[in-house]
Protein backbone atom coordinates (compact mmCIF):
# COMPACT_ATOMS: atom_id res chain seq x y z
CA UNK A 1 0.00 0.00 0.00
CA UNK A 2 1.36 3.38 -1.01
CA UNK A 3 0.58 6.52 0.93
CA UNK A 4 1.07 10.00 -0.47
CA UNK A 5 1.37 13.14 1.64
CA UNK A 6 1.11 16.44 -0.20
CA UNK A 7 2.00 19.94 0.92
CA UNK A 8 2.67 23.38 -0.47
CA UNK A 9 -0.54 24.70 -1.98
CA UNK A 10 -2.01 28.09 -1.24
CA UNK A 11 -2.89 31.51 -2.55
CA UNK A 12 -0.44 33.40 -4.74
CA UNK A 13 -0.61 36.47 -6.94
CA UNK A 14 -0.23 36.20 -10.72
CA UNK A 15 3.42 35.97 -11.61
CA UNK A 16 4.28 34.41 -8.28
CA UNK A 17 5.72 31.02 -7.40
CA UNK A 18 4.77 28.01 -5.34
CA UNK A 19 6.41 24.67 -4.68
CA UNK A 20 4.39 21.53 -4.11
CA UNK A 21 5.82 18.48 -2.38
CA UNK A 22 4.61 14.91 -2.24
CA UNK A 23 6.20 12.26 -0.05
CA UNK A 24 5.51 8.64 -0.84
CA UNK A 25 5.93 5.36 0.94
CA UNK A 26 6.76 2.18 -0.95
CA UNK A 27 8.46 1.39 -4.24
CA UNK A 28 7.37 3.82 -6.94
CA UNK A 29 7.93 3.63 -10.69
CA UNK A 30 6.77 7.09 -11.61
CA UNK A 31 5.41 10.10 -9.78
CA UNK A 32 3.63 13.11 -11.07
CA UNK A 33 1.19 15.93 -10.58
CA UNK A 34 -2.26 16.29 -12.05
CA UNK A 35 -4.73 19.11 -11.59
CA UNK A 36 -8.45 19.58 -11.79
CA UNK A 37 -10.09 22.95 -12.18
CA UNK A 38 -13.80 23.46 -11.46
CA UNK A 39 -15.91 22.02 -14.23
CA UNK A 40 -12.96 20.45 -15.98
CA UNK A 41 -11.42 17.01 -16.20
CA UNK A 42 -8.31 16.07 -14.30
CA UNK A 43 -5.24 16.61 -16.47
CA UNK A 44 -1.57 15.77 -16.32
CA UNK A 45 0.72 18.63 -15.32
CA UNK A 46 4.10 16.90 -15.11
CA UNK A 47 5.55 13.47 -14.47
CA UNK A 48 8.94 11.96 -13.68
CA UNK A 49 9.76 8.28 -14.01
CA UNK A 50 12.29 6.32 -11.98
CA UNK A 51 15.10 6.86 -14.52
CA UNK A 52 14.67 10.60 -14.30
CA UNK A 53 12.86 11.31 -17.56
CA UNK A 54 10.27 14.05 -17.30
CA UNK A 55 7.26 15.13 -19.27
CA UNK A 56 5.11 18.25 -19.05
CA UNK A 57 1.84 19.58 -20.28
CA UNK A 58 2.46 22.09 -23.06
CA UNK A 59 0.79 24.84 -21.06
CA UNK A 60 3.35 24.66 -18.25
CA UNK A 61 6.58 24.00 -20.16
CA UNK A 62 9.22 26.55 -19.26
CA UNK A 63 7.40 27.65 -16.11
CA UNK A 64 7.00 24.47 -14.04
CA UNK A 65 9.75 22.06 -13.05
CA UNK A 66 9.25 18.60 -11.62
CA UNK A 67 11.99 16.89 -9.67
CA UNK A 68 12.31 13.77 -7.59
CA UNK A 69 14.45 12.96 -4.60
CA UNK A 70 14.73 9.18 -4.76
CA UNK A 71 16.38 8.95 -1.35
CA UNK A 72 13.37 10.64 0.23
CA UNK A 73 10.84 9.19 -2.22
CA UNK A 74 9.57 12.70 -2.67
CA UNK A 75 8.51 14.58 -5.78
CA UNK A 76 8.46 18.36 -6.07
CA UNK A 77 6.70 20.69 -8.47
CA UNK A 78 8.22 24.15 -8.70
CA UNK A 79 5.69 26.47 -10.27
CA UNK A 80 6.87 29.86 -11.49
CA UNK A 81 5.14 32.68 -13.37
CA UNK A 82 1.79 31.42 -12.17
CA UNK A 83 -1.34 32.49 -14.01
CA UNK A 84 -4.97 32.63 -12.88
CA UNK A 85 -5.74 29.74 -15.21
CA UNK A 86 -3.38 27.58 -13.14
CA UNK A 87 -5.91 27.70 -10.31
CA UNK A 88 -6.96 24.14 -9.52
CA UNK A 89 -6.70 21.32 -7.04
CA UNK A 90 -3.36 19.64 -7.64
CA UNK A 91 -3.11 15.91 -7.03
CA UNK A 92 0.01 13.88 -6.51
CA UNK A 93 0.10 10.62 -8.43
CA UNK A 94 2.25 7.55 -7.96
CA UNK A 95 2.32 4.60 -10.33
CA UNK A 96 3.65 1.28 -9.10
CA UNK A 97 4.48 -1.89 -10.99
CA UNK A 98 4.40 -4.45 -8.21
CA UNK A 99 2.67 -6.42 -6.89
CA UNK A 100 0.16 -5.15 -9.47
CA UNK A 101 0.32 -2.12 -11.72
CA UNK A 102 -1.85 0.66 -10.37
CA UNK A 103 -2.16 4.34 -9.60
CA UNK A 104 -2.29 5.96 -6.20
CA UNK A 105 -3.54 9.47 -5.53
CA UNK A 106 -2.93 12.07 -2.90
CA UNK A 107 -5.73 13.98 -1.23
CA UNK A 108 -5.17 17.08 -3.35
CA UNK A 109 -3.93 20.54 -2.51
CA UNK A 110 -5.57 23.78 -3.61
CA UNK A 111 -3.58 26.26 -5.66
CA UNK A 112 -5.25 29.62 -6.20
CA UNK A 113 -3.69 32.28 -8.38
CA UNK A 114 -5.45 35.58 -7.86
CA UNK A 115 -4.76 39.22 -7.18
Amino acid sequence: QVQLVESGGGLVQPGGSLRLSCAASGSIFSMGWYRQAPGKQRELVARVISGGSTSYADTVKGRFTISRDNAKNTVYLQMNSLKPENTAVYYCNAFVLTPISRDYWGQGTQVTVSS
